[in-house]
Formats: structure tokens, sequence, C-alpha cells
């Protein structure tokens, strides 16, 4: 039988393609991979992919993922939470994150670019415990918590879905943080009992710090303070106390003259000290206001998030700050 010989140029063409049809099913192999990698919800140690979007979330996530998750922040160090943008780069983490850690209503363009995503393990804060109006300003007067004012259609302006600032209740934050800890289980079932573990153990620190709050706000001789920016009246609701507000919860709001004068009474008649600031906005107003009323200023930190300003280093350090800025504030012995 005569077998015809293959020609160079066949013999060169079948080479090409099946070099080809390798080199396409390499790329597609390539393809999958990276794709599976990708949105798999996990970096290359195996580690729980999470993005948190700013710092009291990003506490929460560390503390209770511990060595298993891989914690990313949407709000840098010094960035003013309520004005985040978010750059494309950090839009796209969203996909690919194993979870998400959020707190809605308190951030538009994370709010925006969660609910375009296609993460399918997104926990919101602000669903795991009860929220409440707080800082509210009716006919161009801001009441702050403890007030017995009632609003009046068509001139109350809220914050939409509650005040956000939940992360400064140690008792509320506890019960987030088992929320947290819920979804991170859902989203890693491997290590679920860690995290409940970790949950457990921040949740009883939350119960310690709560106690030092009781105990350090007895015996004080005025239950009010004036702070910059309306952000804390679940910590004022918890120890009995009143937050009087220069501005609402957002702290970019400008006072009305009328707040102003408002303020210069309870000053006067609730024996005010001191006119507390926040480390991330400026402490223009709170100054001018303290040299009007010849009083002193201080940090009351609203922890959206640790600067080198924050006097501690933690969301614990600088919670105990605060206890002795109001104890020091409000004259307890």
């Amino acid at each position: 039988m005569n077998v015809r010989p293959t020609s160079p140029r066949s013999a060169r063409s079948a080479r090409i393609t099946t070099g080809a049809i390798a080199a396409i099913a390499a790329l597609g192999l390539l393809s999958l991979t990276a794709c599976s990698s990708g949105t798999s919800g996990k970096n290359s140690e195996g580690k729980l992919k999470v993005v948190a979007s700013f710092y009291p979330m990003e506490f929460l996530a560390k503390e209770i993922g511990g060595d298993h998750v891989s914690v990313s922040a949407l709000t840098k160090p010094g960035v003013e939470p309520h004005d985040l943008e978010l750059t494309p780069r950090q839009t796209g983490s969203l996909d690919e994150a194993g979870a998400i850690v959020y707190l809605k209503g308190l951030q538009p363009a994370v709010d925006k670019a969660i609910k375009q995503s296609s993460a399918k393990h997104v926990v919101d804060a602000a669903s795991l415990t009860e929220l409440e109006e707080h800082g509210t300003e009716v006919d161009g007067h801001e009441h702050g918590s403890g007030d017995d004012h009632d609003g009046h259609e068509g001139h109350e302006h809220k914050h939409e879905g509650g005040d956000p600032h939940i992360w400064l209740d140690p008792v509320k934050y506890a019960q987030v943080a088992k929320g947290v800890a819920k979804a991170l289980g859902e989203a890693d079932p491997d290590h679920k009992a860690d995290f409940e573990k970790n949950a457990d153990a921040l949740a009883n620190k939350l119960d310690g710090l709560h106690k030092k709050f009781e105990a350090g706000l007895k015996n004080r001789a005025s239950d009010t303070f004036i702070s910059t920016h309306a952000a804390f009246g679940y910590l004022a609701e918890r120890y009995g106390l009143t937050e009087e507000s220069v501005s609402g919860i957002a702290p970019e709001s400008e006072p009305s003259a009328a707040r102003m004068k408002d303020l210069h009474k309870v000053a006067e008649e609730h024996h005010v000290s001191t006119i507390f600031f926040e480390t991330l906005a400026s402490p223009k107003t709170a100054k001018t206001l303290a040299s009007d009323l010849k009083l002193k200023t201080d940090v009351l930190d609203p922890l959206e998030g640790i600067t080198d300003e924050s006097k501690g280093d933690d969301y614990f350090e600088v919670m105990e700050s605060n206890l002795a800025a109001l104890r020091k504030a409000l004259g307890t012995k």
C-alpha cells in the first residue's frame, strides 16, 4: 500500500491548527479559573473577603471574623462617611466580596452601589436592631433626644429610616454583632461556630462597656450636653441624658439663627459647661458658640473613623474616652 507523503504546507497547517486549538483551550481554562477565583468570595489564602462600609462595620467584621476573614473598608480613615463617593474599583469589589457589612441610610453612595451589585451575602446593620428618630428639626428649631416636642406635619425633617448611629449605644451594637456573625456564618459555613463564639465574646465586652457608662454617669450635676452633630441620641437615651445638637443628623447641615439662640438658653438653664465637637468635622461653630457663652470645648467622638486625632486606637478606647469627657462635662462625682 502506498502512503502519500504529507506536504510541508499541510504539516505546518496541522501544527498551526493544533496549536491554535490548544491556545484557545488554555485561554478558556484560564478565563474559567479567573472567573471562579473572582467570584468565590475568598482570597488566595482561602479567607472570606468581607467589604465593610465604614469603621464601625469594619470593626465588627474584624472582631467577629478573626483569622477567617480579610476585611476591606470602603471609607478610609479621615474621610467623612456621610459624603463618601465610591471609586470604580471600590464598586467592583462589592461583586467580588464573600460578604458585605453596611448600615443602610448612612451613606447614599454605598446604598446605591450595593443595590446594583450581585453580592449574595449582604447584611444591613440597621435591620438588626430597632431604629429611632433623634435630632429632629421642627419649624426651624432642632430638638435633641429627650425633648418632648411634637413634630408638625410639613415641618419635620428626619433622617430616612431613623437615626443610624446605633454603634454608639453598646447594647444596640451588641445586637448588631450577633446578626453579623449569623451573616458571616451563612457566607462561610465552615467557620460558623468560630464567628458565633467571637460575637459572644464581643457582646460580653460591650456589656462591660455598658456597665461602665451606667456607673460612670451616675450622680451627675447636669443631664444635658451640647454636641455639634446629633450622633449621640441612642447613647443619651440609654443613660438618661439629653443631647442638644448644633446641627442635625448630617454633620454638614448649618444651624439656623433661631437654633443658636435656643442653644444659648439651653446652656444657661441646664448648667452646660462644655460644647462638644468631633474629629472629622470642623470645630468652628462649636468654638464660636463656646466663646459666646464663655464655655469650654472638648471632643466627643462619634467613631465614624479612627485617625491620628482620635483619642484611642479602637472602638473601646475611644468610647472610654467619650465616657471620661461626658463625666467631666456633666459634673459627675
